[in-house]
């Protein structure tokens, strides 16, 4: 019951902030329409509960709070010595949102041609209406997600970024998502990224929390709309390492046209409960996709994976590999499908999902699933649950290195596998590093 009048209760403020927000669109602009549509669509689905089948192992209703403000006008000071440590790279273009609006203040980008076009998605709503109503909710479903829907109706501002035909970035552009409150605050950003024909780009992404007390409760629900147009190449990296306090559910949605290449990694290293839903479509033939990802909660934590990669058009490549320690009494939840349509022949799809189990409280469900209406395919998929390899820790204790020491390499050594697939090796570097810090 309680739950029941929470819902209601944040339901009824959400209501009131959109129809502050509606107030500000043009009456006949095609997102005010979208807007409207997604929250009908909102209202009408209600905060997923343990029922949805989506959410089964995600009590995502407990970490609703009534209490949650959607709308902040209070500027938040950042130090710059204490910003500085938030770059992990040198060289990148750096866009920066607090609380899901984007600062001019703290975004560093690097001057550049028309080629590569940064900017905040708010002031994209008012100035370029044709690449909107082209691209804005059209990939990204409202109608079966509640929080696509949540997001679509009230989302005010996040980073756009376009790369134009042939334009290779040799700086990769780094978003960082700041949430920086002392209150409850339900915060909703979007990302909006087209990389044109032939274009190549590499995309970092961090969410990271500041001063919140212990005793408040944060919510970042983050979108994100990746298209990638004929022969484009874009690499993905996502870092989430807000508070113990943080929930977050965070949508991304990549639309893939042919002969492209995509690959994303999602680094799951704390929040009191991760959400994503990374969902790819290769719409179109020869499109190459990679999927990586490495999940560490702790501490009564909870980290979710749903991943869809749909293999629309024939003749393409699609590799997943997740992984996943839990400990401390944690959680984590693996739920990866891979769909061939009746049109999508010659396709090679793998997926594999790998977890270890550190102590007897921790737990982790697994669903990884091929479903599959073509008959000339490769597919495979697996699944596999273990603990710390014993023969290994005897032989680390026999050479006089303490448990404590031994369990570190051995855990260390099971998330390398994917931490290697990075490529950009500054980024690789930082990434390792968080992962050190983790395991201490």
């Amino acid at each position: 019951m309680t739950d029941l009048v929470t819902t209601k209760t944040l339901t009824d403020t959400i209501g009131k902030a959109f129809e502050n927000h509606l107030s500000k669109l043009n009456a006949n602009s095609a997102v005010r329409s979208m807007r409207v549509m997604a929250m009908e669509n909102f209202l009408s689905m209600g905060f997923p509960d343990k029922k949805n089948e989506e959410y089964k192992y995600t009590p995502i209703a407990s970490f609703i709070d009534d209490s949650f403000g959607l709308e902040t006008e209070e500027r938040i000071e950042i130090p710059l010595k204490r910003f500085k440590k938030l770059l992990p790279l040198k060289n990148a273009h750096v866009i920066v949102l607090i609380n899901g609006i984007f600062s001019d203040e703290h975004s560093q980008l690097i001057p550049t041609d028309s080629s590569i076009f940064i900017s905040n998605l708010a002031a994209i709503y008012a100035s370029q209406k044709e690449t909107i109503e082209k691209h804005f909710a059209q990939y990204a479903d409202s109608s079966k997600d509640a929080f696509s829907a949540l997001n679509t109706a009230l989302a005010k501002d996040g980073a756009y970024i376009r790369i134009a035909a042939g334009t290779v970035v040799n700086e990769p552009v780094h978003i960082i998502n700041l949430i920086a409150n002392k209150k409850n605050l339900l915060v909703n950003s979007r990302n909006l990224i087209l990389v044109e024909k032939s274009a190549k780009v590499d995309i970092v992404e961090t969410f990271v929390s500041l001063d919140s007390a212990a005793s408040e409760k944060l919510f970042t629900n983050h979108l994100s709309e990746v298209i990638l147009e004929e022969n484009a190449q874009a690499t993905y990296c996502r870092i989430q390492a807000e508070e113990d306090n943080v929930t977050q559910v965070n949508t991304t949605q990549v639309q893939q046209h042919k002969g492209s290449n995509f690959t994303t990694h999602t680094f799951s290293l704390s929040g009191a409960l991760v959400r994503n839903n990374l969902s790819i479509v290769l719409a179109d033939e020869q499109c190459e996709t990679h999927l990586y990802g490495l999940y560490l909660p702790r501490k009564n934590e909870l980290m979710d994976n749903h991943t869809l990669v749909d293999h629309r058009m024939p003749n393409c490549y699609s590799n997943e590999l997740y992984k996943g320690i839990m400990c401390n009494d944690s959680t984590a939840v693996f739920n990866g499908k891979i769909y061939v349509r009746p049109d999508a022949q010659k396709t090679n799809a793998y997926q594999s999902n790998k977890n270890m189990l550190v102590d007897d409280g921790s737990s982790v469900n697994t669903k990884p699933q091929l479903e599959i209406y073509a008959d000339d395919v490769k597919c495979s998929h697996g699944s596999s649950t273990g603990r710390l390899d014993e023969e290994a820790m005897f032989y680390l204790r026999s050479r006089a290195i303490g448990e404590s020491a031994a369990k570190k390499l051995l855990l260390k050594a099971f998330a390398e596998e994917v931490v290697n697939t990075i490529t950009h090796e500054p980024l690789k570097a930082y990434v390792d590093g968080l992962i050190e810090n983790r395991f201490a």
